[in-house]
């Protein structure tokens, strides 16, 4: 069960949330805070997955949780794909307290919005934040600020969750090497790889292989047509 920004009154109400960590709109955590005590409320984060039960902040992190769901039921290769349909990154760094005071920018209406496709196809370069500023047609501080704005983090932060992204995708479609995967997206070699995926994801990356296709999802999987995304 999950809701999308103020929908998490409508769990605590029904005392869904009791003892669990649990996010709304910024706007709404305090009197969701006062009105349901035993709800931990987190004010910083996008959105929070207790399992069974999961909530969102505000509309464009509804986003972002209905993304993770797709990634959790289908894997990374059908979010990611689902992500570019909708011109926004399959996953942001950050929660949503750095929007407090700045509205989040409409996912195509941004100094930044081709610029991200155009990365993503290229994750097997060596980019660097001075191509990535040459491509959007601005200075490395100019485009670090945007990314700031955007993201809620640096250039080569995103950079890299976008690599360790592609790295779960090619985890969990392919059974190429370590080493290959590596070159694939652009992390250069296996143990690079395997010191940012275990920091980054916490385990290493053939643990998380034998996971994911291991595991058994709940319930009937039917195929996603991808033609009903942008419908």
């Amino acid at each position: 069960m999950a809701s999308l920004c103020t929908g998490a009154f409508v769990l605590a109400a029904a005392d869904l949330l009791d003892a669990k960590r649990a996010t709304t709109h910024w706007a709404h955590t305090r009197d969701l805070a006062a009105r349901y005590p035993q709800v931990k409320v987190d004010p910083d984060v996008l959105y929070v997955d207790n399992g069974s039960v999961l909530t969102s902040a505000g509309k464009a992190a509804a986003m972002d949780l209905c993304l993770h769901l797709v990634r959790l039921d289908h894997g990374s290769a059908i979010a990611n794909t689902v992500a570019r349909r909708l011109v926004v990154p399959p996953h942001r760094d950050g929660g949503q307290a750095q929007f407090v005071t700045t509205p989040v920018p409409a996912p195509d209406n941004h100094a930044l919005a081709e610029l991200f496709p155009w990365v993503i196809e290229r994750l097997d370069h060596p980019l660097a934040v001075e191509d990535l500023a040459r491509q959007a047609r601005m200075s490395s501080r100019n485009l670090s600020r945007h990314f700031r704005s955007v993201t809620g983090t640096t250039p080569l932060q995103w950079l890299l969750t976008q690599r360790i992204r592609h790295v779960q995708e090619l985890l969990e479609t392919t059974d190429d090497s370590i080493d290959t995967i590596a070159a694939a997206t652009g992390m250069g070699t296996a143990t690079t790889l395997r010191r940012h995926f275990n920091r980054t994801v916490g385990v290493p990356p053939d643990a998380y292989r034998r996971t994911f296709r291991s595991r058994t999802r709940p319930g009937p999987q039917r195929p996603v047509d991808l033609r009903q995304v942008d419908a």
